[in-house]
């Protein structure tokens, strides 16, 4: 299992007190797998660039999302959409333990552009807590498997196929006509580069040949956060794989390009649902104790 960032709670390690505890693997292919357990508290308001696809395993999982209080039981699978505010807490005493996937929007714009009459937006599921045999299936297979681009490539279709089934309306509204997918493609791969400093409208207009507006209209319908918000989680990747180096928040904050460590420190917090500090205690050594559970996934 590879430690890493986590999209859900900037933490790709595992959570240290002496109940919670989670997991994750790298990104490959689109997909991050991630299995967790916590007990009372587990994440503040925060929101991520990803798809989150949730099967609860265990106990009771409980969060606010769209301005609702929800609930989901063993066996239901929870759908977040990308860079929607939600937070994550037991919804009894007893804790409660899931399986995740973060799934990068454009490996599902893609896939269900092969799967209608004509192209389409990706899915917005309204009902974030159900019973999805589909997505229930996906999620429980894939984290049975192996992580090899083919079965990737499979997933991904499962995964496509659940959220269409959860919003069949993303196949009757088209997408403009005039998306110019390959620009968007090269603004992303831009974005992807520039990862400690703020980038400038007009560089992004010269690398798609879109202008600054049409630009983030279209970013947000392939990818589902807006440029800001997509070079920002890129900027506090790079940031949070500073974090356990040793190095001040002062140094962490500069060098991905923040003002200041206040300015950091509430972008980091907003974004995961975790502080910087509190991350990088986690992170120290003398506090790793593994834990006899942890899903062991083979790479």
């Amino acid at each position: 299992m590879i430690e890493k960032h986590s999209k859900a709670s900037g933490i790709g390690l595992e959570r240290l007190c002496t109940q919670d505890w989670m997991q994750s693997t790298d990104t490959k292919y689109g997909v991050e797998f991630l299995e967790a357990w916590f007990q009372g508290n587990a994440y503040q308001k925060h929101r991520h660039d990803t798809y989150a696809i949730c099967l609860t395993t265990t106990g009771v999982l409980a969060f606010d999302y769209r301005g609702h209080s929800e609930i989901s039981r063993p066996g239901q699978v929870v759908v977040l959409h990308p860079d929607e505010v939600h937070d994550g807490h037991a919804g009894t005493e007893e804790g409660f333990g899931y399986r995740q996937l973060y799934v990068e929007p454009d490996v599902i714009f893609e896939a269900i552009q092969t799967m209608g009459p004509h192209p389409c937006s990706l899915p917005f599921v309204r009902t974030p807590v159900a019973m999805n045999r589909k997505l229930s299936a996906a999620i429980s297979c894939a984290f049975q498997g192996t992580h090899e681009p083919l079965a990737i490539d499979s997933l991904i279709v499962q995964l496509a196929e659940g959220l269409m089934e959860a919003d069949p309306t993303c196949l009757q509204v088209p997408f403009p006509r005039h998306l110019d997918v390959a620009a968007l493609k090269r603004a992303r791969q831009y974005l992807d580069t520039q990862k400690t400093r703020v980038v400038h409208s007009s560089e992004l207009e010269a690398v798609t040949g879109l202008t600054r507006y049409d630009l983030a209209r279209q970013f947000r319908i392939m990818c589902g956060p807006s440029p800001y918000r997509y070079l920002l989680m890129r900027r506090l990747d790079f940031a949070s794989q500073q974090l356990p180096q040793s190095r001040s928040l002062v140094e962490v904050a500069i060098e991905a390009g923040f003002a200041d460590q206040a300015h950091f420190s509430r972008m980091f917090k907003a974004t995961f649902g975790i502080t910087p500090a509190r991350y990088r205690a986690l992170r120290e050594p003398d506090r790793v104790s593994r834990h006899s559970l942890f899903l062991r996934i083979e790479m």
